[in-house]
């Protein structure tokens, strides 16, 4: 049989490479990497490739016996730096890399940057496929501003997705498994949105999907990119939007991946002091390298296109806005004017939140961001990054510092349980309770509450009550709903055993209840960003650890009132001033028998007297239950 050869063929126009060489070239994906068309009748392959520095790239694989000899692309005319070819009766399912000349004489063998499915790891060649899928989400993407608004709901059950459930004790489930277990799941517990961490493949499972190399592939581990759609697809159909991690921070340098590609350093800086990472010991892209931009910014456009993503929650990003982010003196190079604010990563934020909105303007982007940076959740034309939220993870420390303490101490401590409410209002705050809390020795979250088994799930549920109606978006990492016992391992899926006994089924059922008073409760969700949505009833009650607030609808009379007593002690009689004259029902209450809680305390609704308290005309006094969260509604 003849080998076919390579034909000359581009798929780009003039103009696409103007685009691509000014880093503003957001479709790469359309024409970069390989793509079945055919060209004069004849079915094949076109493959195209960045390696401006390569003096010679072909195509190997199986099906030229990974000869490098057989399949030579051709470099463009226009010092793009891109080799392309066509490469006839090559279709779906061709493994293959490239092979490149660098300009020091080594030979590479590189997998292609925009490879929509790699090889199962630790195989590491690419794979010739298309994103062809017949969605049956049209609902849900009609109507998905209703579900992404910053006035609408935003309970985030954040899923590795290797790791979530493992039947067999090592094997994980599909995504088409995932499809029907994890939907059912999420949707019984009335989360509105799943946020997965990576998905695009990685070659090391134990880097959770944070250490990528194919960032146009899901990993091949679970099944193919149209299984992967099948899942997101499954979540839209039962109400579930889809949120991803994108890591566009640093890479790691396997031989088979961006670093290094044609012989240089293609995607990060040369210079150590600017693209290496400490902390991780992988490569800083080149936010400063226009054709890095139009590689990074294509991507994320590539999982809101193809894959219909609602938003991406992209990853360390305080890592990238400072230059000398876990470095010490000497290590780093200031900016042009002597700072340590890295201007060309935060251009590129900016790009980048810039080209999500204008392209899907009912997505969302959230920063995990670390630091004070201002303006994090600001618009662009105000000089912020133009994110939609950031984690609040001040909220985050303060809290489980805070519940940590044993209830007798809990009262010199109240400064910390109040002070998030001094800035909650200065971004978009999402409260993340995440992986990072129940790994590397901190123990699972049920661990850090103090007393008997009985007061530490107390703690907890009064923990998600506070949580839950403290101002803000929502992030849950699995298994914290049900009270897993043991830290989070990705050899082992989580510990669903438990939530057949008492008290891990009673946290789930509360858990799923405080989700669904949350969604379906205006106030607790329209202003939660807002001041007005906020008001304190009372906050110096730190005698007895007891914390009061309104929380606010957009209209008048919309209005909750929460108590949250947070040591064992029930508080007779208390009185709390509120807004209106009339009654008070309960919403919750974390202490309700059903939740595992004393059931002693199930309360009739409450009528507002017409006498002032805590600087408001009316009040109403009743037992606040031992650790617990109480939520009261005006009018119902």
């Amino acid at each position: 049989m003849t080998t076919p050869k390579v034909i000359a063929h581009s798929l780009f126009t003039d103009f696409d490479i103007s685009l691509w060489k000014a880093g503003k070239n957001f479709r790469a994906y359309d024409k970069l990497g390989s793509h079945v068309i055919e060209v004069d009748g004849k079915s094949g392959t076109y493959f195209a490739v960045w390696a401006p520095s390569a003096k010679y790239v072909a195509v190997v694989g199986d099906f030229n016996s990974w000869d490098r000899g057989a399949h030579q692309l051709s470099p463009r005319w226009d010092s793009s730096g891109i080799w392309e070819g066509f490469i006839p009766d090559v279709g779906n399912g061709t493994v293959y890399k490239y092979a490149i000349d660098g300009p020091d004489g080594r030979w590479l063998e590189k997998g292609d940057p925009f490879a929509r499915l790699w090889e199962m790891p630790p195989k590491t060649a690419s794979v010739v496929w298309d994103t062809y899928f017949e969605w049956e989400d049209q609902d849900w993407m009609a109507k998905r501003a209703e579900h992404n608004g910053i006035d609408r709901p935003y309970s985030v059950y954040e899923v590795h997705l290797g790791s979530w459930k493992k039947p067999t004790g090592n094997e994980s489930l599909s995504y088409r498994e995932l499809a029907v277990d994890l939907v059912a799941y999420v949707k019984k517990m009335n989360f509105t949105h799943v946020e997965l961490m990576p998905v695009m493949e990685h070659p090391y499972f134990p880097s959770w999907g944070y250490q990528c190399t194919g960032y146009f592939a899901p990993s091949s581990r679970f099944g193919g990119p149209q299984d992967f759609m099948y899942l997101v697809q499954e979540l839209h159909k039962a109400g579930i939007g889809v949120i991803l991690d994108w890591v566009p921070s640093h890479f790691p340098t396997d031989a088979h991946g961006l670093a290094n590609f044609d012989g240089t350093h293609l995607f990060d800086h040369e210079d150590p002091r600017l693209g290496f990472h400490p902390d991780w010991k992988s490569a800083i892209f080149n936010y400063g390298r226009n054709e890095v931009r139009s590689f990074l910014i294509s991507n994320a456009l590539f999982w809101l296109d193809r894959y219909h993503a609602d938003g991406l929650r992209v990853d360390a990003v305080a890592s990238m806005l400072y230059l000398d982010y876990s470095r010490n003196e000497g290590e780093w190079i200031p900016n042009k004017y002597g700072g340590n604010e890295n201007l060309e990563a935060i251009s590129f934020l900016r790009e980048f939140n810039e080209a999500v909105y204008r392209e899907y303007p009912d997505t969302m982007t959230i920063a995990e961001e670390s630091t004070s940076f201002s303006g994090v959740s600001r618009p662009t034309y105000v000089g912020g990054l133009g994110f939609g939220q950031k984690w609040m993870m001040g909220w985050m420390h303060d809290t489980l510092d805070y519940f940590k303490q044993d209830p007798i101490h809990r009262s010199y401590h109240h400064g910390e349980i109040t002070f998030s409410l001094v800035y909650a209002f200065s971004e978009n705050f999402m409260l993340p309770l995440s992986h990072d809390e129940v790994v590397h020795g901190k123990g699972p979250l049920i661990d850090r509450m103090p007393g008997d088994e009985w007061q530490r799930f107390a703690n907890l549920r009064a923990m998600y009550g506070y949580m839950y109606t403290h101002p803000g978006s929502k992030l849950m990492f699995m298994g914290g709903e049900f009270g897993q016992t043991s830290e989070w391992s990705i050899e082992r899926g989580l510990e669903w055993a438990l939530t057949e006994y008492a008290p891990h089924k009673t946290l789930q059922t509360f858990f799923a209840d405080l989700n669904k008073v949350y969604k379906t409760t205006t106030a607790l969700y329209e202003r939660a960003y807002d001041p007005k949505g906020f008001e304190w009833i009372d906050l110096g009650d730190h005698l007895n650890s007891v914390l009061t607030y309104l929380r606010r609808g957009k209209k008048e009379k919309d209005v909750v009132v929460v108590l949250n007593n947070f040591t064992p002690t029930v508080q007779h009689h208390y009185r709390v001033g509120v807004p209106f004259k009339g009654k008070y029902s309960v919403l919750l209450n974390s202490d309700d028998d059903k939740y595992g809680g004393t059931g002693n305390f199930n309360m009739k609704p409450l009528k507002a007297i017409e006498s002032e308290w805590n600087g408001r005309p009316y009040h109403i006094e009743l037992s606040l239950p031992p650790l617990s969260t109480l939520l009261l509604k005006f009018g119902k």
